[in-house]
């Protein structure tokens, strides 16, 4: 790879000077600068020097219909003039808004009652937590507080919701977690079964070790669980068989809330409209964001189920007003852009679209678990991961851990693929309308990209 100096008064330089980035080591930034993106269509975005890259990443595993879709840019536009801008607060509504609630519980993995509506996947998962402690004072039962999440679990980067977040990192120097928010095993079977254990006997470990946090809290203060059906930034790690079966069963003995994160499974992303169609799952609370309205417009929700919904009500009731809410909840040209990406998936048939190519994508994907660098390759549907390692015999992750997976990353770049690293894992999740012949595309880059790596490893001398 040629690294040339940032010039003077460039697009990089001038971001240097203003922007603070996101996940992004701010020193080696001012050295480094951005990639700056300037255009896309499809699965394609173009920097600013014209340079085209496959988008591996669908942004931010959200833009599920692609760049230059149309269709969602005439409904932001024709909504800018007919409703720029209205709310929910203090009984005021919106009809866009009342058809987006309308079609979204319609098509609800399991019954729900009511949508709530925010922003990020962050301020869902928030709000899904709130809506937990508000439901117990309702009940009359302050001291059930307690939300279970997992280790390495995503759920944002809010005071709350990066609590439950399970990455040391959303923690560290943040003062994070708060009190009451603890952490179950992550269902990674490749790093954490033991020796000789099958799939099946980890899940039933990691349920056992679930009721074991339970019992020792004491069931009457554990309010919910929270889970995403894939886990996405912790490393796309797919749950083990039987699973989610187990896990659900123990929160039904304990009578515990089971809030299901969809922000990055839901709409199609997994050859099911849900991610909870994938894997059974029975929740009490949804949240969802990102493939909403592909990401061209901030949106999230939070769908839930008439019992916490009538809950809710009552605590209302009581206090004189739900005092939660956003001013851009519901935001009526988000609103429209959603209403118009639902019309799209169900016309175009998303969810057909991505069982036609999935295989194809899960052949490539789990084809590079031969390589020598790879120790193992995951995914359902189109999201996925290849995990890299120092020794595949004995797992060995390399040390320090996120450099290699870095370098691999940048050499994804210069073979003009953007994938994500996640400390040592390559991960993938393009945009649902990705055809085989461009995941052919995306995977022979990466190919490249990691016999690179390989080459920079024995280089570096970082081999086992």
């Amino acid at each position: 790879m040629n690294e040339q100096p940032i010039r003077p008064n460039s697009l990089e330089a001038r971001d240097i000077a203003t922007i603070v980035h996101p996940y992004t080591n701010l020193k080696v930034h001012e050295s480094e600068g951005p990639l700056v993106v300037t255009r896309g269509e499809g699965v394609r975005v173009w920097d600013h020097e014209g340079k085209d890259y496959i988008e591996g990443m669908a942004g931010l595993w959200c833009t599920a219909l692609g760049f230059g879709e149309e269709r969602l840019v005439e409904a932001a536009a024709a909504e800018m003039r007919k409703l720029p801008f209205y709310h929910h607060f203090t009984h005021k509504s919106h009809d866009v808004g009342i058809d987006l609630a309308e079609r979204l519980l319609g098509m609800a993995p399991v019954p729900m009652s009511k949508v709530f509506f925010a922003n990020s996947g962050s301020e869902a998962n928030d709000t899904a937590a709130k809506l937990v402690w508000y439901l117990n004072n309702a009940e009359d039962r302050p001291e059930r507080k307690k939300i279970i999440s997992r280790i390495k679990a995503y759920h944002g980067v809010t005071i709350a919701s990066a609590s439950l977040t399970g990455l040391p990192k959303n923690h560290e120097d943040f003062d994070l977690p708060i009190a009451g928010i603890l952490h179950t095993d992550c269902p990674h079977y490749y790093r954490f079964a033991e020796a000789g254990e099958s799939e099946e006997d980890f899940a039933t470990r990691c349920a056992e070790s679930l009721r074991t946090m339970i019992e020792d809290e004491g069931p009457e203060t554990v309010a919910a669980f929270i889970a995403e059906p894939i886990m996405g930034a912790g490393g796309v790690v797919v749950p083990p068989k039987t699973y989610f079966q187990k896990i659900q069963a123990v929160l039904k003995e304990y009578e515990i809330l089971f809030i299901v994160d969809e922000v990055i499974t839901g709409f199609g992303r997994t050859g099911n409209m849900w991610g909870s169609q994938t894997f059974d799952l029975n929740p009490d609370i949804i949240t969802m964001a990102k493939a909403l309205t592909s990401a061209y417009l901030p949106m999230s929700a939070v769908m839930i189920s008439d019992p916490v919904y009538r809950t809710l009500v009552k605590e209302s009731e009581k206090v004189g007003v739900f005092a939660h809410g956003f001013t851009y909840s519901g935001h009526p040209v988000p609103s429209a852009v959603a209403l118009e990406t639902l019309k799209i998936y169900e016309e175009r048939d998303i969810v057909a679209q991505v069982r036609r190519v999935m295989g194809r994508f899960q052949e490539r994907l789990k084809g590079f678990a031969e390589h020598d660098l790879v120790g193992e390759a995951r995914g359902t549907g189109l999201i996925g991961a290849v995990e890299l390692v120092q020794d595949k015999k004995t797992k060995a992750s390399f040390s320090p851990p996120g450099k290699v997976g870095a370098m691999c990353a940048k050499f994804a770049q210069s073979h003009g693929l953007i994938t994500r690293a996640i400390m040592d894992s390559m991960a993938f999740s393009p945009p649902l309308i990705i055809t085989v012949d461009e995941i052919d595309d995306m995977f022979d880059r990466f190919a490249l990209a990691l016999n690179d790596t390989a080459d920079w490893v024995a280089r570096e001398g970082l081999t086992g």
